[in-house]
């Protein structure tokens, strides 16, 4: 059934890793595949760990204005002694890195994202660097109409910055734009900013062994439980 909204959304913000794409269980297979004597899921967990502490390092001014491409380097680099691979040569590194630019979407992502932007203007909305992003369009085939990175704006989400500056590329007042978004923080500093929220149902975007609760907030706009059941409420 489709939603009663207040305002219909015009352009749909998405963020990308673990709402869009399967950041855990593609670490998870390239290990399997390159390092199959590695533990992948607890090296996929500890590569997404370090992203907010390297990020913080950025905001907090200790680092300059940093891609996301070269935080998830130097998290590499930091943890590769924890798992037996300190002598993994440069090359390898850097190969290993582009992982993230080759992230395989969630079985109903394609799909509901193409009728989505039947309706609406589809765009990404990821701290991930727009190469990155890019690149994970043309390898998982994800129609986006735009990519926006924070990249952008120089600012890592959640700076209000961000929200606000995405509203302001499309000419749309806040209200006008809807973020969608596995993750409850994220909803929360745009909702603070004025738009409306999706919250997208991922409850194994860490994985099997670490379910997250997918319990619905009254505060967001809508709750789906995938990309599908979202554009199902978008009728």
């Amino acid at each position: 059934m489709a939603a009663v909204l207040p305002t219909p959304p015009r352009v749909l913000l998405f963020d990308v890793f673990g709402t869009v794409v399967d950041w855990h269980g593609s670490i998870v297979a390239e290990m399997a595949h390159l390092y199959p004597e590695v533990d992948g899921d607890a090296f996929a967990v500890a590569w997404r760990e370090g992203y907010r502490p390297a990020m913080a390092r950025v905001t907090s001014g200790e680092l300059g204005w940093t891609k996301v491409d070269d935080l998830h380097r130097m998290i590499l680099d930091d943890i590769l002694p924890r798992f037996g691979l300190e002598s993994m040569p440069s090359t390898e590194r850097r190969e290993l890195n582009r992982v993230w630019h080759r992230l395989a979407p969630w079985p109903d992502a394609i799909e509901g994202l193409s009728l989505l932007k039947r309706r609406h203007t589809i765009c990404t909305l990821s701290n991930g660097n727009i190469g990155l992003l890019t690149n994970m369009a043309k390898q998982a085939g994800l129609p986006w109409d735009c990519v926006l990175s924070a990249e952008v704006f120089r600012a890592y989400k959640p700076d209000p910055v961000v929200y606000r500056g995405a509203a302001e590329v499309f000419d749309l007042a806040p209200s006008d734009v809807m973020l969608v978004a596995a993750h409850q923080d994220d909803l929360a500093a745009a909702r603070a900013c004025g738009l409306q929220t999706a919250y997208i149902e991922r409850p194994l975007e860490f994985g099997s062994r670490r379910p997250k609760a997918v319990s619905p907030d009254p505060a967001n706009t809508l709750h789906a439980s995938d990309l599908m059941d979202l554009a199902n409420q978008l009728q």
